[in-house]
Parts: structure tokens; sequence; C-alpha cells
């Protein structure tokens, strides 16, 4: 009788400003069996961001009940707003063999990655300098000087964990990245793992903290 093949799931983490929604969001309209873990979060919708589609937009009220049921697989506070990923949707997406994309900061990834039995393979995302970063955040945040200033500064910390990552990859170009990405994802659901240069990505992240 044949083993039903339970899904995988795959974390793409960065710093803000990064790319990694656009990656995460690139993989599953191109890939049918993969769907993206819908987080839930207490910050106000973007203008262009859909309740239910982009994030499950709750009340810090509701986000505390479900603290409280213990319904996270993991939650964080980021730049004063709070991000958490249910558990139930993830596990039956799993169970029908479908690979699960989260979008999420490296607080979250270690949550994740202390609960046994899930498997689990986590992607950092590094901007090629840090001039395209302030180009990107700049263009996000228009005229929000302290906001831009306030994610360059929490930078240094967030990159600081590309090392409790399984791989980690360089946005330089997006359709490149994104090739990357996929093909780690391929080679992982099949049960191989790539080995990657440390010290290169070393040498990244010490030019970009300088």
């Amino acid at each position: 009788m044949a083993i039903e093949k339970k899904g995988m799931m795959f974390v793409l983490s960065s710093p803000s400003g990064v790319g990694k929604t656009t990656l995460t969001k690139k993989i599953a309209e191109n890939n049918s069996n993969f769907k993206i873990s819908i987080s839930h979060t207490t910050r106000k919708p973007r203008p262009n961001e859909i309740d239910g589609k982009d994030y499950h937009f709750v009340t810090e009220e509701k986000f505390n009940s479900l603290i409280t049921e213990n319904s996270f697989f993991e939650y964080a506070n980021i730049f004063d707003n709070r991000y958490g990923t249910l558990k139930r949707p993830v596990l039956e997406l799993l169970s029908g063999g479908k690979d699960v994309l989260f979008d999420i900061d490296w607080q979250g990834t270690q949550q994740l990655q202390k609960i046994k039995d899930l498997s689990l393979i986590a992607i950092f995302v590094l901007p090629p300098n840090i001039q395209v970063l302030k180009n990107r955040l700049s263009n996000r945040h228009k005229g929000q000087k302290k906001l831009i200033e306030q994610r360059m500064k929490k930078f240094n910390e967030e990159i600081s964990h590309w090392n409790e990552y399984d791989y980690v990859v360089v946005n330089d170009d997006l359709e490149v990245c994104y090739n990357e990405i996929l093909n780690i994802i391929m080679s992982e659901t099949n049960g191989v793992s790539q080995t990657q240069n440390l010290d290169e990505i070393a040498k990244i992240v010490e030019e970009l903290t300088k």
C-alpha cells in the first residue's frame, strides 16, 4: 500500500525590505503544491492588502486569546505589532500532502525549529548591499523617514541570525534568487540537502554590517 506523503514546511526569513514576501508569493503562484501560511497580525493593513489573503488582521484582544488557547505554532513582536502562525490550518495542509511556505522572522523560525517532528527547512534572504535595501525601503515607505530609520536600525540584529538557517541566498536579481530557492526546495523535497559555502556567506554578512 502506498504511504501518503506528508508535506514539508519551508521558512523564508529576511530583514524588512529584502523581498521575502514577494519571493514567497512567487513560489506559491507558480507551484501548485505550495500553500502560504497566512499569519495573524495586530498591525493595520497596508492599502493593497486583503484580510484573509495577505494576513488575518485581528485585534490585540483576539491575538491574546489565541495565545491563551495555545493556538499558535509561533508568534513574535515585530516593530510594535504582533504576528503569529496558527497550528490548525498548517497541520491540515501538511496532512493533505501540501508543502507550506512561511514568511516569518527569525523569532518565529526559532520557535518552529524547537518543535519535534516538523519537517522544516529554513532559508534566510540577504540583500546584495545596504544601498539596495535603503532604496527598497524608501520606495515602500515613501516619506516615512522615521519608519525607514527604525527598519535600518533593526537590520543588524536580524541579519545576525543568518547562521541559524539551513540555507542563505542573496536577492540581487528576483528571478535568479527565486530559481535558487526553488532549486533548494526541489532538492529537499527529494531528500537531498545542498551544501553552501559558509565562508563566502559570512563575508557577505560582514560587508553588509560594516
